[in-house]
């Protein structure tokens, strides 16, 4: 299995499954009949005929074969529909334009052979100045500050993007200029003129929500054809660690995420995944999906980045039109990757530690100022346990650069603590290192 952009997902197997699905059902049932007919025999068809005066079809007038629709009103107001009508027009679809792809190597050679070259040259300058659509996904508005709007989506929403165009709820187009992106959380800032926005999403506290409580995910699956489209599920996991891929299949890195059974499709990416009060708790990034000849089956496994971790991307990204992030200059592993074995004999961990990210590589940086080295075992930042690297990542990008951090870890067998200055030039890090 593994993660992917729902933007580039497919939906194309679905209706073959089902196709064949009518298939089957279809021979089962006439061979049902035949075989029935063969059983009843003879004795059927005089049974049949006896029966017959009862159950001929009736003659005469079929006046009385008219009907009405009930004037009966059934109020179906739900908390899932208020929530919905709260965001609802906050909602976007977001169109990745690129430059349309010139004509190929042939047709220029032909064009050649037949003294067309100019006409060729012409036409293949005319069409690298056209747009056309790449990708399409969601967003939501957020903001609204004067003139201006800003919507948050996903940056692999907007990636490789030659122009950008929103279409609003109600299907006006506006054009959109991106402030700000970040590859490492998948988020990205646009911006568009505020003169037709009438609703702005606010955002809930992702720490508060619960396993098990309603979770509504709005968007665009499958392009602008089916905008503001809306699905309902559950909170499956609040704090989700995955390992995440960039569009060329490269890791990205591990992602700390809500997962969700809302159901989720390509064209969703970026939109909202909503509470119940109509707050915005997290913005939809991926799914997991089946690879591979023996991939299983999988349903219902989606995932948001958490509303916490969006706001404070996002305010940067307003403020700098990038993210800058405190570095320790180390490569890290879990140490569930290390076998128990090595724990003793490498790690020299006592049996009670079980938990923490093992520095694999230390280069110049932060924390080989600060006096860490290979093999060493961080398992504290400040007050907060630390039991993989996602966890230790978390810690580091709730600080700005130049901020003080203590870290606690182990090195051969004792618990140990070093004050870290995080920055990323070596020259102005400080430490003090001190053994508990």
């Amino acid at each position: 299995m593994k993660l992917k952009s729902i933007l580039d997902e497919g939906g194309a197997e679905f209706p073959r499954i089902l196709m064949k699905m009518n298939k089957t059902v279809m021979i089962a049932a006439i061979a049902g009949l035949l075989g029935g007919g063969v059983a009843y025999g003879g004795a059927s068809f005089i049974h049949n005929q006896m029966e017959s005066s009862n159950t001929a079809v009736p003659t005469g007038s079929n006046a009385t074969g008219s009907t009405k629709t009930s004037n009966v009103k059934v109020n179906v107001s739900s908390q899932s529909s208020k929530a919905f009508s709260t965001v609802k027009n906050s909602v976007v679809s977001v169109i990745n334009l690129q430059k349309a792809s010139t004509g190929s190597d042939s047709d220029s050679i032909i064009s050649s052979i037949f003294g067309d070259e100019s006409s060729s040259s012409s036409k293949s300058s005319s069409d690298s100045s056209k747009l056309e659509t790449a990708s399409e996904g969601s967003g939501v508005i957020y903001k609204k500050s004067g003139d201006a709007a800003y919507i948050v989506t996903n940056n692999h929403v907007v990636s490789g993007s030659s122009s950008l165009e929103i279409i609003m709820s109600n299907g006006k187009k506006l054009p959109a200029k991106i402030v700000g992106t970040d590859s490492v959380t998948d988020l990205a800032v646009l911006k568009i003129n505020s003169s037709t926005v009438t609703t702005v999403a606010s955002f809930g506290n992702s720490d508060n929500i619960k396993v098990g409580e309603t979770a509504l995910a709005i968007g665009s699956p499958l392009g602008s054809e089916y905008a503001t489209s809306l699905t309902q599920g559950i909170i499956s996991a609040k704090k989700r660690t995955v390992e995440t891929t960039t569009e060329s299949g490269q890791s990205n890195g591990e992602a700390t995420v809500i997962q969700t059974d809302a159901a989720i499709n390509a064209g969703n990416s970026g939109g909202p995944l909503i509470n119940l009060a109509g707050q915005v708790i997290g913005i939809n990034s991926m799914k997991l999906s089946a690879s591979g000849s023996d991939s299983t089956t999988v349903e219902g496994m989606g995932f948001a980045i958490p509303a916490n971790e969006v706001v404070t991307i996002i305010d940067q990204l307003v403020k700098d039109g990038k993210i800058t992030r405190p570095a320790l200059g180390v490569a890290l592993v879990d140490i569930t990757q290390v076998s128990s074995t090595q724990q003793k004999s490498i790690l020299k961990l006592p049996s009670s530690v079980t938990d923490g990210a093992v520095l694999m590589e230390v280069n110049n940086g932060p924390a080989k100022t600060a006096g860490l080295k290979k093999y060493d075992v961080i398992t504290k930042v400040d007050d907060k346990a630390i039991t993989n690297t996602a966890e230790l990542r978390e810690a580091l990008y709730k600080h700005k650069i130049n901020d003080k951090i203590t870290v606690g870890y182990y090195r051969n067998g004792k618990y140990k603590t070093t004050v870290v200055t995080l920055t990323k030039t070596a020259s102005t890090t400080s430490s003090s290192t001190t053994t508990k």
